[in-house]
């Protein structure tokens, strides 16, 4: 047993020194060369240049505007040889449309305003050529439509607004008959012109716009002045009364109740429908109101090229008793910003 403790304690004192060995060559070590900077004040040389780095600024501004615009042009044409036997006239119709739309919306306020210019002509001839009868150049498409609306929304769906629309014509209009003896076509009467007749309407109340493509507009306080500029328009005092203004009179305005819808909607890809429909019941007689019906259906051919089938529904007792229509087809260039 005794010699077993000694051999511990010997293995013990031998580890001992081994270790203080060790760190006696570890101390050596640490001294030859590079810890001796450690004992350096090494301050002096230490330099701290302040450098600054540009922030670059972003210009980021927010828009409230938003801006869209069409430019088209469109044509239609046909043509027949004297001795086709099913029948027909030559012609050929041109027009242009001009379409531009901005809105600002910023909270719950949104202000839209739309313009819409329309204008096209159309030229037909008989191809007999023992008939030789002439036919005037007519305007089959003329129209100055200008709407503004400010509305202030108190929910997601329902805004208090106030709109302006104005809407006229920008050429005259005829009425025609054929001469009994030349056989020619002739004017026989003025019945419209820029301005006569014209329509201002200002309407206040209610608009239900469930999303971007449809808007219902219940204008319960709305005053429409119509207004014939052109004395060639205006009734005489012996004469009736021409677009609801009194005989000697150029001015009517109307108090009324107005219900205008717009929807505007991809109905496919390459298929938009647009449309407009106005009611105006005027108070004085709010069971014989006026309708209107604007509708536009444009097939995208290519990025420039479209079809369109327009077509338009009016009644206006004061007018006719009768409802008018008006339909067209035509190919044509259309250029949309943005693109």
């Amino acid at each position: 047993m005794n010699k077993i403790l000694l051999f511990f304690m010997t293995a013990a004192v031998a580890l001992s020194v081994g270790t203080a060995v060790a760190q006696e060559n570890l101390k050596e070590l640490r001294e030859k060369p590079d810890t001796r900077i450690l004992n350096q004040d090494t301050t002096k040389d230490i330099r701290i240049k302040q450098i600054v780095i540009p922030i670059p600024k972003l210009g980021l501004e927010v828009n409230y505007w938003k801006h869209w615009s069409k430019f088209g042009i469109n044509a239609n044409q046909a043509t027949f040889s004297d001795n086709w036997s099913a029948g027909g006239v030559n012609s050929i119709a041109v027009g242009g449309t001009i379409w531009h739309k901005s809105e600002y919306n910023k909270d719950r306020f949104n202000f839209t305003s739309e313009i819409d210019l329309r204008y096209g002509k159309q030229q037909v001839w008989d191809n007999k050529k023992e008939e030789k009868r002439k036919f005037l150049a007519k305007k089959n498409n003329d129209r100055i439509f200008f709407d503004n609306k400010l509305a202030y929304k108190f929910t997601d769906r329902w805004a208090v607004y106030f709109a302006l629309t104005i809407e006229s014509q920008f050429d005259v209009g005829y009425k025609y008959d054929i001469d009994k003896e030349t056989r020619e076509e002739i004017i026989v009467d003025t019945i419209s012109a820029f301005m006569a007749p014209g329509y201002f309407t200002e309407s206040l109340g209610l608009e239900y716009k469930p999303d971007n493509t449809f808007s219902l507009r219940l204008g319960t306080g709305t005053a429409r002045q119509t207004l014939l500029a052109d004395s060639r328009i205006a009734p005489k005092e012996n004469e009736k009364e021409v677009y609801g203004v009194q005989p000697g009179k150029k001015f009517r305005n109307d108090l009324a109740f107005q219900i205008t819808a717009n929807l505007d909607r991809n109905l496919s890809k390459n298929l938009n429908l647009k449309a407009r429909y106005n009611l105006f019941a005027d108070y004085k007689d709010i069971t014989d109101p006026d309708h209107r019906l604007d509708a536009t259906l444009t097939a995208k051919v290519t990025s420039l090229v479209n079809v369109t089938l327009t077509g338009i529904l009016v009644y206006r007792s004061q007018e006719s008793k009768r409802i008018q229509y008006s339909q067209a087809l035509a190919l044509g260039l259309i250029y949309a910003l943005p693109r």
